[in-house]
């Protein structure tokens, strides 16, 4: 909708003359992929499109673009790739794939010019991934005890696992990255770290390593079947949000003395649950977990707090879609103190349709936190701020998700559509949930000029 303000004639003019000069740039006469295409592939996609990773094929040679030359058109022309959900015109974040659109110009053009390569003398040196890692060589990794066995009776899977380790001596951690083995079907992991006295668990490897939720009646008796406790019966420290996965994300790395976790000796990884989809055929799984030491041991501890789903306030209105409806559904959290701001993660399900987040002040001022124009299930990511965003004491932190639960939605899991709700906590793909995760610090004077970007 064009503003009222706006004169007829300002429009026009800013339609002939100033959009063309914002939006056409000049081409090179020739792109190639030596010197134009590689680079914005090996910055924006190889990091996925390499063996073992999440994309479904290899974008690290000549051969393997130019073989795809017209679906890189698409992809890119519809903005379908490279996938940043985040809205770049809202708020920035470190790792933004974003296209310009000359660069999006540029790979159109060269597919439809017959992908020349170009002089190879100006080809960049290719990056260089470690093997199963997406942050770089892990200084320890962790498996789980047993190769887990799924079967082929198309049924969603909720387990507790633990997965124990030893260690020569207590180590500061600075990341813990999840690597599942069986991507199709690993739709989230949320651990915690168990941390035991060295004389008090003398075998953390004995004992039930995997236990399904719907087996037991109570939380309690799960526990208990996984062999949680030490050896008298205790149970040892816990801490929370060890590390998280969903599809696409990478774990946050924050600067030296921020954030980081306490391994002691003897201790597990708890998964205090672990999602596997519906598999028609029998198959495995056996996740990995990527442990990076800290340089220091860390100063400062991030925290974190979630709106909506098991958050500090509720989803308002109650989180029930009806079918053939669009809702909209929100939640309001008035900070205590002031904080600054690390890592965003906003998580819904299948019906999500766009989600906002924003913060307003004391003084009625707007911090753009988020915007998610067009949620994308499959990619959900922890956005991570370029430098520390303070958000002062008494400000309303405010999240709202737009949710579609009519035919037109190609993700909607039942045709026709039925009613759909957040069922008390289910983390089922087919019911909803709407969360906003928001990972900080206690604000300290200065914050604001702390770079989170990568060394």
């Amino acid at each position: 909708m064009i503003p009222k303000r706006y004169s007829f004639l300002s429009i026009i003019f800013f339609t002939l003359f100033v959009l063309p000069s914002c939006t056409h740039n000049e081409l090179p006469e020739k792109v190639t992929y030596s010197e134009h295409i590689a680079p914005i592939l090996y910055k924006n996609c190889t990091g996925c499109h390499r063996i073992g990773e999440a994309g479904g094929f290899n974008l690290l040679t000549y051969q393997d673009a130019s073989s795809r030359g017209k679906l890189l058109k698409y992809v890119t022309q519809s903005r379908f790739m490279p996938p940043w959900p985040a809205d770049a015109t809202y708020s920035h974040f470190i790792d933004e794939k974003v296209l310009t659109q000359e660069e999006i110009d540029m790979i159109a053009k060269w597919a439809d010019t017959g992908c020349p390569v170009g002089d190879s003398a100006k080809l960049p040196a290719p990056p260089v991934f470690p093997v199963g890692s997406q942050l770089g060589k892990p200084d320890l990794v962790i498996k789980l005890k047993d190769v887990y066995k799924i079967k082929g009776d198309a049924q969603d899977r909720f387990l507790l696992m633990r997965v124990p380790y030893q260690i020569p001596r207590d180590t500061f951690v600075s990341v813990v990255e999840v690597v599942p083995d069986n991507r199709k079907l690993v739709h989230h992991v949320n651990a915690q770290l168990l941390s035991y006295e060295f004389d008090k668990r003398k075998d953390v490897f004995a004992g039930n390593s995997v236990v399904d939720v719907k087996d037991y009646p109570t939380t309690l008796e799960a526990y208990q079947q996984l062999n949680l406790a030490n050896d008298d019966g205790t149970y040892p420290m816990m801490t929370f949000s060890l590390t998280n996965y969903l599809p696409g994300v990478t774990p946050p790395i924050y600067p030296d003395g921020i954030g980081g976790f306490d391994f002691t000796r003897k201790g597990a990884i708890f998964l205090k649950d672990i999602h596997y989809g519906p598999s028609r055929r029998d198959t495995t799984d056996q996740t990995a977990f990527n442990i990076f030491y800290a340089k220091e041991q860390p100063k400062r501890r991030a925290k974190e707090f979630q709106l909506g789903t098991f958050g500090v306030v509720p989803t308002v209105p109650v989180l029930v879609i009806p079918p053939d409806t669009v809702m909209t559904f929100h939640a309001d959290y008035t900070l205590p103190f002031d904080i600054s701001v690390l890592t965003l993660n906003p998580h819904m399900h299948l019906l999500g349709k766009q989600f906002l987040a924003y913060a307003i002040t004391p003084k009625g001022d707007t911090i753009h936190l988020i915007r998610i124009n067009k949620w994308d299930f499959r990619w959900q990511y922890f956005y991570t701020f370029k430098t520390m965003v303070k958000i002062p004491k008494g400000s309303v932190v405010h999240a709202e998700g737009v949710y579609d639960n009519t035919r037109k939605n190609p993700n909607n899991p039942f045709s026709p559509p039925r009613l759909v709700a957040e069922r008390e906590g289910s983390m089922r793909t087919s019911d909803e949930m709407f969360q906003f995760i928001v990972t900080y610090l206690p604000y300290q004077e200065g914050d604001e000029n702390i770079s989170l970007e990568h060394k």
